[in-house]
Formats: C-alpha cells, structure tokens, sequence
C-alpha cells in the first residue's frame, strides 16, 4: 500500500511540473511585457518555433498520466474496499509500468527551442516537425545532420543535411509512426504496401529506414539476359504475402481473381511480343521503328512513364536504346517483373517530381497510365516536369492517351501548348464515347 501511495504521490509531482512548464512558455513567471505579449502572439517572439506540436506533445503527455494516476486511483480504492486485493506483477507491469515509461520516453523527445545567440531579442528557431512526431526514429531522420566539427562546409556547399519526407506526412502519421516503429538493425516488416499507400497519399519521399529488408527465403539466380526479356521469372523470386496471387501464372487476364485491373495482360509474355512491332488496325499504334527512324542515331536514352512490365524497355533495348520503366505494384508484383526481365524499375509516384536532372532524356513514352482520369491542372505540372528532363530534340510520345470526346479539345491543348513540332499525330475511336490519342512531338530548342 506505501509503494502505491508513492508513485501516485510522484504522479502527482510530474503532472504539476509539466503544467509549470507551459506557464513557463507562456512567460507567466517573468515581468517582460514581451513575453507576456506573446501569450497572445506567440508567432512574433517564437517566430520559426512551433509552439503548437509543442503544446501538443506537453497536452499528450498529461493525458497518458492522468490516465494512469486515475487507474492508480480507482486501484487504491479497491484495495481499500478489499483488503484481499494485491498489486500482482502483471497488473504493475502492463497498467503502470508500461504507460509510465512511455509517458516518460514522450516527455524526454520533446524539444524545447534553443535561442541562437545571446541577444534577448535574438530568433528563437526549431527544427520543422520535430515535436510534431513521438517515434523516436522519425524525429531523428527528419533532425538535420550537422557536419563533423573540423569541416564547416560538406560536399554540397552547406553546414548540415536535411533528410526530407513528404508534407503530406503529417496528414497520416498514424500510419508513418507505424511504419517507423521497429528495432534498429533487425528484420523490416513485409510492408511495401504499407509505403506505397503513404507514398500514393503524398507522404513521398518516405524517410529513409535502418532495418533489413526481407527478400524471398527461396531466392533462385536470375535468368541470364538473352533469355529473361521474353520468359516468365521464377516464382521463388517474389513476396507474394500482401498479393492476391501467389505465383505470376495466376496474375494471367483470364484469372478475374487475379487482383489487379491496370495492364491487364502484361504479365503474358506471348501477348507482349506483339506491342510496337506489328501491324495494327488502330490509327494511334506506332512501331518503334518508324519512331526511331525520325531520329536515327540520336535517341540513346529514355523514360517509360506509365504501368507495365518493361515492354516497352525491352524491346528499346533491341535498339540499343536504355529505357527506365517507373513502375508501382498496384495489384500486382510490376517492379519485381520489371527487375527480373533485367530492366530498370524506377518506383515513383505521380505526386513526385522525377529524379532527373534537366535536359537529359532523349525519350519520354507515356501510355496505360495518364488518361481522361487525370486532372488538367496535375497533368500540367507533370508536362512541364517531362518538358524540364527532355533535351532540346528530345521525343515526347504520347502512346494511346484515351479521353471522352467532350474532353478531348482539353487535352489537345494541353499536350500542344509547349509548342512541340508534330512528327505524327492520330485520333482514333476506342468506343462509341471515347477516343484514343497518340502523337509524337519534338522539344524546340530555347536559346534564352
């Protein structure tokens, strides 16, 4: 009975403390009209400091011991009733013991701001997003990484470095704090679809993790190149836990169980042989060898942006030509087959600018992705992010982009309102209320 009069006593202790604390903000304990102005502007004195997660994180805090101090409590009150009731261990451990540590850990992560100088009016700054997150792994990615002592400048001409997450982020933290809840070093959990869904909501780029990631117990050698462009990769060679298939036979367009409905057939390598290299009956089918013949000599490398499984690449790379292939497993296991056919996956979102510096892409192929779905405004930010990585020369081309006919005069505009030069262009029907367009265009050159 004295030990529990002793940690409800303690509780007591921590909860006045803590209150204190945000009294001693609020600059009640000082006769310094400043900070007693900025209990009612706070954005003016603890400008680049956000007192908001700050009080959050105080608020979070209080109310995990209060919980506990009133499990204590009614606990007391019982023991009292109840002379026969003890504090067993499992009982101390799990309902004392456990939320007073993490009562503890939250109140250690918090950070207080630190004022820069020595100046009574000097900025009072704080790292954005710190106070924000309580694991502990997260605040110390997103912690700038200040250079080694002896080295004012890095490599990159600054003092510190900034690991970036998406500002969606805090939009899904729930999710993200469960994504970064794991012991440092060990097994990560088999959860790619947990970052692809963080990733697809904004939070991209995902911060970086200090785990291992699991790969197939099962792992067989890769097919040798000559014969993984056109045939099935081993099925030992996936994860297939967080998918509806469990082998790529299964993934077939005949399967209706098969888990995904983008690039339906794409996992039907006898079906692939056929894209861009035979005759079709639809105006908007090119072959990639009257494309190529426009340019002969000068495409060398490129960008797939859409969702597949490297055909494209694959049959580029008949031509000497390097094609990476963004990819994202909607459904289905596209980077792994990607990878596996010795291509080049890239796995971004649409959300993302490209990682691709300026004018360097001979080639952009865009098709099975970007279609009637696709807000004006979001594909014009993405065509002026394809005009950035596309050089003076390069080939934008727009394979089999499908709309309504209503909306087809806005897409138009769109795709022609950087001015490119028209090399082909076709508008073929797909249904009684759609149509299909393709078009290969030329970047202009711009010596401003």
């Amino acid at each position: 009975m004295g030990f529990l009069q002793i940690i409800l006593g303690g509780m007591v202790i921590l909860v006045s403390i803590l209150s204190l604390v945000r009294f001693y903000y609020a600059g009640f304990f000082f006769n310094n009209s400043d900070l007693c102005h900025s209990f009612y502007n706070s954005k003016e004195v603890f400008e680049g400091f956000d007192t908001k997660s700050l009080s959050a994180r105080v608020e979070e805090v209080l109310e995990k011991f209060e919980t506990l101090q009133a499990k204590l409590e009614t606990k007391s009150q019982e023991m009292e009733k109840d002379k026969a009731i003890i504090l067993d261990k499992k009982y101390l451990e799990e309902e004392i013991l456990k939320p007073l540590h993490a009562s503890n850990v939250a109140l250690r992560l918090i950070r207080l701001p630190k004022s820069e100088g020595i100046r009574n009016d000097s900025a009072i700054k704080e790292d954005p997003l710190i106070n924000f997150f309580i694991t502990e792994e997260i605040r110390k990615y997103i912690t700038p990484k200040e250079n080694r002592e002896e080295v004012k400048l890095n490599a990159f001409g600054s003092e510190r470095v900034y690991n970036t997450i998406g500002h969606a982020c805090v939009l899904h933290k729930k999710d993200l704090e469960q994504y970064m809840d794991y012991d440092i070093g060990s097994y990560c959990d088999d959860d790619w679809n947990l970052a692809q869904k963080l990733m697809l909501n904004g939070c991209d780029p995902l911060p970086r993790r200090r785990c291992l990631t699991r790969a197939s117990k099962v792992y067989q050698k890769p097919y040798p190149i000559n014969e993984s462009l056109w045939k099935l990769p081993d099925d030992r060679n996936v994860r297939w836990g967080n998918y509806q298939c469990r082998n790529f036979h299964c993934l077939s367009s005949k399967n209706p169980k098969r888990g995904y409905s983008k690039c339906v057939g794409c996992f039907e390598m006898e079906r692939e042989k056929l894209k861009w290299v035979t005759n079709s009956s639809v105006l908007a089918d090119f072959q990639i060898t009257d494309v190529l013949s426009i340019k002969p000599g000068e495409i060398r490398i490129g960008l797939d942006f859409g969702i597949g499984t490297g055909t494209f690449a694959a049959r580029m790379r008949e031509h000497n030509v390097t094609i990476v292939t963004t990819a994202l497993n909607l459904g289905a296991p596209f980077n792994e087959m990607i990878a596996l056919r010795g291509l080049i996956p890239l796995y971004v979102t649409l959300n993302q600018r490209l990682p691709l510096f300026d004018n360097t892409m001979d080639l952009i192929h865009t098709g099975g992705f970007l279609d009637g779905w696709i807000d004006l405004l979001l594909l014009d930010f993405v065509l002026y992010d394809w005009d950035r990585i596309l050089r003076p020369g390069g080939l934008l081309w727009i394979d089999r982009f499908f709309c309504s006919k209503k909306d087809l005069d806005d897409y138009v505009y769109m795709f022609l309102q950087l001015r490119y030069k028209k090399h082909k262009w076709a508008i073929s029907p797909k249904s009684k209320d759609e149509v299909y367009l393709s078009a290969l265009l030329e970047k202009p050159p711009r010596a401003i």
